[in-house]
């Protein structure tokens, strides 16, 4: 039985609750929700369940620092736990994707995402990360603005379809079979 550190990426505040910055930190919640992870604990900056799934010790950690500081809560998370970074898989949101589209790559940059350079400040690049599509404005001038607004309501029955099969193939996930898991995920998405 293995224990791996799933983080979600996201602000906190209610006023952040809905932007699209903030998927990682929804795909956290519905992986505990679905999976019926523990209570959340405050701890290492941020907040904290563990659960179970397949064999593993899954903890899903949401950091409740600013995105730009990310990296102090899942760099304590990860000494605490002495984990490696094969341990590691960060959850974010992913501008060079179509909306609702999810991929699994094995390191990499960031492409500019704040929550993953502090993570690679703090640990190094090396960590599996699950890439949540969000789409791209269409120009540079308008990506904060897009990347910090709201889901349009028009987007809420796909991005609850995402969240769902995101949550619902997490056991292949944890089991180390991300062709699958995205696979699988789309597959739940057309159905």
């Amino acid at each position: 039985m293995a224990t791996q550190l799933w983080v979600g990426l996201g602000n906190p505040g209610t006023q952040y609750a809905l932007n699209r910055h903030n998927v990682g930190f929804m795909a956290a919640d519905a992986i505990g929700e679905v999976h019926g992870f523990g209570p959340v604990q405050k701890k290492f900056q941020g907040w904290l369940q563990e659960g179970r799934i397949g064999s593993d010790k899954i903890l899903l950690l949401k950091p409740a620092t600013f995105m730009n500081e990310s990296g102090w809560a899942v760099g304590e998370a990860m000494r605490f736990y002495k984990l490696d970074l094969d341990a590691l898989t960060v959850f974010h949101d992913e501008l060079d994707l179509p909306p609702f589209k999810v991929k699994v790559k094995q390191g990499g940059g960031h492409a500019g995402h704040n929550g993953l350079r502090s993570i690679d400040q703090h640990l190094g690049a090396e960590f599996r990360r699950v890439r949540l599509g969000i789409g791209h404005p269409g120009h540079k001038n308008r990506v904060t603005g897009y990347v910090l607004g709201n889901y349009a309501k028009a987007e809420m029955d796909p991005l609850v379809d995402m969240l769902g099969a995101v949550a619902a193939e997490a056991d292949r996930l944890a089991a180390g079979d991300d062709t699958r898991f995205m696979s699988d995920v789309a597959r739940r998405q057309q159905a």
